[in-house]
């Protein structure tokens, strides 16, 4: 069964870190690549980071560019989001997600595709970041 499992968050106070881990089961992680998101409260969800695996290829949204780094564990099926210098605007929910459907033979990279919700199919249950001023 292919499953997500995001944990890691908390409250933590304004220019603190945290590290989420997505734990990942049931695809080989290795030709595979994670999104993260985050959905604040009465917000649209939207993706921050993004990694593939077998390219190295790592994407960052401009609002957390320089402050958080995706990664992935060393022999584990696990994808790290550090985030540092947190700002109360970080508050959300966060998710990590991967695409495990067949694309068609014409598709290719687009601008910002990593972020674009509708190229994931297999999300987490997310985990709550709150960073309090």
């Amino acid at each position: 069964q292919v499953q997500l499992v995001e944990s890691g968050g908390g409250l933590v106070q304004s220019g603190g870190s945290l590290r989420l881990s997505c734990e990942t089961s049931g695809f080989p992680l290795d030709y595979g690549h994670i999104g993260w998101f985050r959905q604040a409260p009465g917000k649209e969800r939207v993706g921050i980071s993004y990694i593939e695996m077998r390219s190295g290829t790592v994407n960052y949204s401009d609002f957390v560019k320089g402050r958080f780094t995706v990664s992935r564990a060393d022999a584990k099926d696990v994808v790290y989001l550090r985030m540092n210098n947190l700002i109360p605007e970080d508050t959300a929910v966060y998710y990590c997600a991967t695409d495990l459907r067949r694309r068609p033979p014409t598709w290719r990279p687009y601008d910002g595709f990593w972020s674009n919700l509708n190229e994931y199919d297999i999300w987490g249950q997310g985990t709550q970041v709150t960073v309090a001023s």
